[in-house]
């Protein structure tokens, strides 16, 4: 485990803003088994059954609030961190329109002070972990690439355009990669991934977490829009991709310190209604009904393309939708029927796979 990502991780200081979080929980173990010594700076644990606190991780857990930036500069000045992965956000759309400001003040000027903690403590690498909602959707049958216009409908999807535009402007301004080892000696990467599934995810409205709740309660969940198309992933594709790029600009490659998709393949851009005759499969207890009232805007087909991070990065997915699915579905019902957490063996079964397909972040 310790020799995946050329064995970078191993006794390096990574921070992970966010890591009470869904990525940055799974993030935080991973990073855990590779030998990295971890920071979390997040708020409390977003929900109640949560996966931060059901891993018991042996890590470095502080509570701060990242527009608080004496406490966050402070943190950033006693762990001198290697490397930043910035995951904190509001993150949920529906919750964006009832709160609006914090969702804002949280996405965007939450992490412009993120980057001037970095930039205080000298930190080498910096990873933003933005959205694939930050492009301008324009209902589009491809996938949308890095160099396409950024936008946002709601306030969820424009805070993180917000944040990538705010990304940009620090490379330029602050960590150029043309002043690279003269004025600085910081890389900066933003990254953004598709629809996120697997264990451990409980944040209302979320179409995964909220079925598998439902099913747990045997409860009809409701489902708002069953045609819209989303690129459906597990939590472990997008987090090999981000674990590459911090590879990349620690390694000084400042090629790598630009915006990256990491989506799935086409095949796995499929529609919610789709989703649910896949989860059925692997539990048959799931029952649904259609709600078509929803009072606010959701995008209706949406889907990235991650030919850069194919091309350049040679970093592709290891596990198809199908796969995808079943991990999520039997990690959930494994918990609540078994009291189990599969996240060590499926981040095991992971990387397992990821060697028999030949994946360059194993070989190199």
């Amino acid at each position: 485990m310790q020799n995946l990502f050329s064995g970078i991780y191993k006794n390096k200081t990574v921070l992970i803003t966010g890591h009470t979080g869904f990525k940055g929980s799974w993030l935080c173990f991973w990073l855990k088994q590779m030998g990295a010594n971890v920071i979390g700076y997040s708020l409390d644990a977003p929900t109640t059954p949560n996966h931060f606190e059901l891993l018991n991780l042996d890590i470095i857990s502080i509570k701060g609030d990242i527009k608080n930036f004496e406490h966050l500069n402070t943190i950033f000045q006693t762990y001198k961190p290697d490397i930043v992965f910035h995951l904190a956000a509001q993150s949920l759309v529906k919750y964006s329109y009832d709160n609006p400001i914090e969702t804002y003040e949280t996405n965007v000027i939450g992490t412009l002070k993120v980057f001037e903690a970095c930039k205080n403590a000298n930190t080498k690498c910096i990873v933003n972990i933005t959205s694939d909602k930050a492009y301008e959707n324009k209902e589009w049958i491809w996938g949308y690439k890095e160099t396409d216009s950024l936008g946002g409908y709601d306030p969820y999807s424009s805070s993180k355009s917000c944040s990538d535009i705010l990304t940009n402007s620090y490379r330029n301004s602050f960590f150029n990669p043309k002043d690279y080892k003269k004025r600085h000696n910081t890389l900066i990467a933003s990254c953004r991934a598709g629809n996120v599934i697997g264990g451990g995810d409980w944040a209302k409205d979320r179409l995964m977490s909220d079925i598998m709740l439902s099913i747990s309660q045997n409860k009809k969940v409701e489902i708002r829009n069953p045609n819209a198309t989303r690129p459906w992933q597990h939590v472990l594709e997008p987090l090999s991709g981000y674990l590459y790029i911090g590879q990349k600009l620690f390694e000084e490659k400042v090629e790598f310190s630009e915006a990256w998709n990491f989506g799935p393949n086409n095949e796995s851009n499929i529609t919610v209604k789709d989703v649910l005759k896949n989860v059925k499969k692997y539990w048959d207890k799931l029952d649904y009904e259609i709600n078509l009232n929803s009072e606010f805007h959701e995008a209706n087909l949406l889907k990235i393309d991650s030919t850069k991070a194919n091309t350049i990065l040679k970093w592709n997915n290891v596990w198809d939708k199908s796969k995808s699915i079943e991990k999520t579905v039997n990690w959930y019902k494994n918990f609540y029927e078994n009291n189990k957490v599969l996240t060590s063996e499926d981040l095991m079964n992971y990387i397992l796979d990821a060697k028999e397909k030949g994946v360059s972040w194993i070989k190199n």
